[in-house]
């Protein structure tokens, strides 16, 4: 069966539009005030989406900063996984945001393009090659083959196992809620090389 390729989830415009600055009360204010901003200090545009639910925002964010500034996987093999989630989940604004991060982390354009090729391409470590396969056999089937996990806990420990599965798990959350509110990706980042449309099945 040909492999199957997601379905970009590009809208004209927001379904749900990022709050303006002119609307921030004080504790949008204080939420926000800890969020990196971009160059001319602009706040990007899932924070402003997502502070429309307060409570949700307060309790999301100390969870995937752990996950994306404080967690035990090094940067190289959390980019590769959170692209290659972007992939499975044809998020535009996921991927975009992260291959700036992913090339931050060592990642060249060939690399990058590696990851819209999958775990079979040419060039992958056996390790980064089983790092895609877990983040393609999560997004399948809910969990690790006993094949793919025996190869990764030859190099990671339960902390970082659990991370792994964490990570992914996580990132398919964020993409669920970018496509699914249009959160637009903000200027200055370009999502090129998502691969749009799905596979012929002839």
């Amino acid at each position: 069966m040909p492999e199957q390729h997601p379905v970009r989830h590009d809208h004209a415009l927001p379904r749900v539009v990022p709050l303006p600055e002119d609307d921030w009360d004080t504790r949008t204010r204080h939420l926000l005030a800890a969020v990196p901003r971009d160059p001319g200090g602009r706040v990007p545009n899932i924070f402003t989406t997502l502070v429309r639910h307060p409570e949700l925002y307060e309790q999301f964010m100390p969870f995937g900063g752990q996950l994306l500034r404080r967690g035990r996987l090094p940067g190289r093999f959390r980019e590769l996984l959170i692209l290659r989630t972007s992939y499975n989940t044809g998020a535009p604004y996921e991927w975009g945001r992260h291959v700036p991060l992913a090339k931050a982390s060592g990642f060249t354009d060939t690399d990058i393009d590696r990851i819209v090729r999958g775990p079979e391409a040419d060039g992958w470590t056996t390790l980064e090659r089983n790092l895609i396969r877990a983040a393609d056999e999560l997004n399948r089937d809910a969990r690790l083959r006993d094949a793919t996990w025996e190869v990764l806990t030859e190099h990671f420990d339960d902390a970082e196992m659990i991370e792994i599965t964490m990570l992914v798990g996580q990132y398919h959350m964020v993409g669920f809620f970018l496509n699914s509110v249009g959160v637009q990706l903000d200027p200055g980042f370009d999502s090129a090389g998502l691969v749009e449309g799905k596979a012929d099945d002839e």
